[in-house]
Order: C-alpha cells, then sequence, then structure tokens
C-alpha cells in the first residue's frame, strides 16, 4: 500500500510538472492558445526580407502585436498582423520592415500618421517600407554604384 502512495505521488507531482513546463512554454513563446484577441490589418510590402510568422509588431518601440501570416500575392509579401481592440492606427500611417540591431530579428515597425480616419478591423496599411538589404547596399557600395 505504501508503494502505491509514493507512485502516486510521484505520477502527480511529473503530471504538474509536465502543465507548469507547457504553461511556461506558451508564455515564453508568446503564443495565443485560446484565439487571438485584437483585430487584423493587413500591409503589403515589396520585400519582407526575412520577416517571419510570429515577429513583434512595435509602436515607439513598444510591442503592441505579432505578425499573424505572411502570404505571396502578386509578386508582393502580404502581411496579416495582430493588434489589440484597443489600439487605433491612423489611415496614413507608415509600415516598417526592421532589424534589431545589425543581424538581429526583423520586426515591423509603425509609425503613426496624423489623420482623423482609423483603419477598420481587417483594413489595410497603405503606406509601407521594405526591408534594407544589407548585402545588396555593400555590393553597390564595392562595385562602385553609389
Amino acid at each position: 500500500m505504501r508503494k502505491f502512495d509514493l507512485e502516486l505521488g510521484v505520477g502527480l507531482f511529473m503530471i504538474v510538472g509536465i502543465i507548469c513546463l507547457g504553461y511556461l512554454t506558451i508564455k515564453l513563446g508568446k503564443m495565443e492558445v485560446l484565439g487571438d484577441k485584437g483585430y487584423e490589418v493587413q500591409a503589403v510590402f515589396s520585400n519582407s526580407g526575412g520577416l517571419k510568422t510570429g515577429s513583434s509588431v512595435m509602436i515607439a518601440g513598444v510591442e503592441v502585436g505579432r505578425v499573424k501570416h505572411i502570404v505571396l500575392d502578386d509578386y508582393e509579401a502580404r502581411v496579416v498582423i495582430n493588434l489589440p481592440i484597443g489600439l487605433k492606427i491612423q489611415e496614413d500611417a507608415i509600415a516598417s520592415v526592421k532589424t534589431k540591431g545589425l543581424i538581429g530579428e526583423k520586426y515591423i515597425e509603425i509609425t503613426p500618421g496624423g489623420s482623423e480616419k482609423i483603419i477598420v478591423p481587417g483594413g489595410k496599411i497603405r503606406e509601407t517600407q521594405s526591408a534594407i538589404d544589407i548585402e545588396q547596399l555593400i555590393s553597390n557600395y564595392v562595385f562602385g554604384k553609389l
């Protein structure tokens, strides 16, 4: 009987440990399990420059959302961004693909505009700036095209 209690205790401990590990994995990975809270907007870039699903979306250096998915549409990258419900983006806002550091991860920086009109859920950010291709800049410099 005592051996059974010990095995039951160890089993429960392992189950609780696995549940805690799963919870921490989801929280640290900043994943959404039960659906995304917020609304989606789209932005079209001529070059997404290594942007990935799950990349950060920032305004003024503060993370406000995530890239939900990226698809190729007429030889351009259509990026769907998930933003919180309370955040309002002006119609003339600019979405840019930026890099954290010199060779860090890619993210989207949204620069607010001055318009009174707000982008509706499912709307589109019209002004975009694609990623700067460092290799292309170096190549142009080396071969005297700058």
